[in-house]
């Protein structure tokens, strides 16, 4: 192989990752425009949304995209809650109204249960863990498609 054809094929093999990259920076972009945010840093497939205060958003992108959300707060506000479920809106289809019920149950299943609690719905999931005695993550929640088989 000649010392030209390299840098075209390490173009060519970095396409596809690249075209997938992009689909997710836009939905992080608009999760972060839809919450308030702004879109942060990327660490490989996870996209950082800021926000100001406690509560910290992600998006990964692998088979299929999760938006993440911690909290560093005792309980989670209602804001953590109405966030995700518009954040989840953009990424599932499903409205917002009907996710934030689904994830305050999942939040008050794990609280109580001590475990991480995992709802499953039409194609989606809803998923939060809690850690009362961390101070840097108390909750986090989780929404995304469930991959086909």
């Amino acid at each position: 192989m000649s010392n030209a054809a390299v840098p075209l094929l390490v173009a060519l093999l970095l396409l596809p990752a690249a075209a997938r990259a992009e689909p997710c920076d836009d939905l992080a972009y608009q999760i972060a425009g839809a919450i308030g945010g702004k879109v942060g840093k990327r660490s490989g497939p996870s996209i950082d949304i800021r926000l100001a205060g406690p509560i910290r958003f992600d998006v990964t992108c692998r088979a299929e995209p999760i938006v993440q959300a911690t909290s560093a707060e005792p309980t989670p506000s209602a804001a953590f809650f109405r966030d995700l479920a518009v954040a989840s809106e953009l990424l599932v289809g499903e409205p917002a109204a009907r996710v934030e019920p689904i994830l305050a149950d999942a939040y008050r299943t794990a609280l109580s249960e001590r475990r991480k609690s995992f709802i499953q719905q039409n194609g989606w999931s809803a998923s939060c863990y809690t850690d009362p005695g961390s101070s840097t993550m108390r909750t986090l929640c989780s929404v995304g498609r469930i991959p086909p088989h």
